[in-house]
């Protein structure tokens, strides 16, 4: 199996694909621009990325079976493509967990005490302690968390330790899953911007998200607030933080941007990092040697798991719901061709299958198969799919 890594990548996890037989090809300095020329040449089965986009000229360009996010988002990989093409689409979440809430609360901690422009005063030449003496501390203030997956539940706990009040939303949070978390349940992000001090951003960036954060959010914030986003630029509306921190006084730590390089390094112009009170990181959050040694370790138990059985763990582009709307049960004999036959008959009415597993008893001897169909077959097609000798029930449930 051929893996081509077209990002940064640790050396452990590379030498253990390599210690499973896969062929390695690192190429940390490829581009969107430049990755499909190199899967057309190269022909890999599995891709591994980080942060370079993954189009639909890479995906079109080779014979792709398995495209591995190395960490937990992948709104950089083109995901409806790689399902039009059969194309599995994984990632590696909650990995960096840990990394991302400690940068939030370095975030957090640096606004609080001006740590960066302490150094940068004190690089000039400068010693102003009556200035930066001022500092309102976090013990007894109110963190609000606006997304409570793996990240922001580690963020949570750390909160704890300092003493924050945390409340929070989640599409998914309920009050009695926040009540175990120590965590105070709101019903709407407006809600936990109006009774936060800190607000932080936790959100995977999907259709639902991207833009979440509005104008109406950041009216409803405190005056002077701390913002921290580490998750996703995009679910944000960048002139209405822009807006905030101009006029309201909004005080954002950032480790995201709308127009990040693609690169590793470069030139870098997003005019919301030149802000006075806005703090930015490189986009760093899940970047510790802890984090990307977790990563790298899923990353090889995804290929590992598909290389040895062809399933793929974590995989985030299978359907939930197919159009299939029965499903044929089929208790059948072990033997050569029982299927084959069922499925003929099947093909034969131009009748589309949506899934298929076969099950088979201790012994191999029997098995059952369930088929799921997109149309109900007519009782002659039944007839003609149970005609098989070796076929012992062949049965229909209807899923809709």
């Amino acid at each position: 199996m051929r893996v081509l890594i077209a990002d940064e990548f640790e050396q452990s996890g590379r030498d253990k694909l390599q210690d499973l037989g896969c062929e390695v090809s690192f190429k940390p300095s490829l581009k969107a621009e430049t990755l499909p020329e190199e899967i057309a040449a190269w022909q890999p089965d599995v891709l591994v990325v980080r942060s370079t986009k993954v189009n639909e000229a890479a995906l079109n360009a080779g014979a792709l079976k398995l495209v591995v996010r190395a960490g937990a988002g992948y709104n950089t990989i083109d995901v409806p493509v790689a399902s039009r093409r059969g194309i599995y689409v994984s990632n590696c979440p909650g990995k960096n967990s840990i990394a991302v809430a400690e940068l939030a609360f370095g975030l957090i901690l640096s606004l609080d005490r001006r740590i960066a422009d302490n150094v940068a005063c004190l690089r000039q030449g400068q010693w102003n302690k009556k200035e930066f003496s001022k500092a309102k501390g976090l013990y007894g203030r109110t963190l609000g968390l606006i997304g409570l997956g793996q990240i922001g539940r580690e963020v949570a706990s750390r909160a704890r330790a300092f003493g924050l009040r945390v409340v929070g939303w989640s599409r998914s949070l309920t009050p009695e899953t926040a009540r175990i978390m120590g965590v105070e349940h709101r019903q709407s992000p407006i809600e936990v911007a109006a009774d936060a001090d800190i607000v932080s951003i936790h959100l995977a960036l999907n259709a639902q998200t991207r833009g979440l954060i509005g104008a109406d959010f950041f009216a409803a914030m405190r005056p002077g607030a701390f913002f921290i986003n580490t998750a996703r630029a995009e679910v944000v509306d960048q002139e209405a933080l822009a807006k905030a921190v101009a006029e309201k006084n909004i005080r954002a730590g950032l480790d995201v941007y709308a127009k990040e390089p693609s690169a590793s390094a470069g030139p870098f112009e997003d005019e919301i990092a030149k802000l006075n009170g806005v703090y930015g990181t490189h986009h760093i959050g899940a970047s510790t040697e802890q984090a990307q040694e977790a990563i790298a370790a899923e990353t090889v138990r995804i290929i590992q798991t598909f290389k040895e059985s062809g399933h793929v763990p974590n995989v985030v582009n299978m359907a939930r719901n197919t159009p299939a709307t029965c499903a044929l049960v089929v208790r059948h004999l072990d033997r050569p061709g029982v299927l084959a036959s069922v499925l003929d008959a099947i093909s034969a009415a131009r009748i589309n299958v949506q899934e298929m597993e076969n099950v088979v008893f201790e012994g191999a001897q029997a098995a059952v198969a369930r088929i799921h169909l997109e149309a109900e077959p007519s009782a002659a097609v039944l007839e003609q799919a149970g005609g098989n000798a070796d076929v012992l029930e062949i049965s229909l449930i209807r899923l809709r």
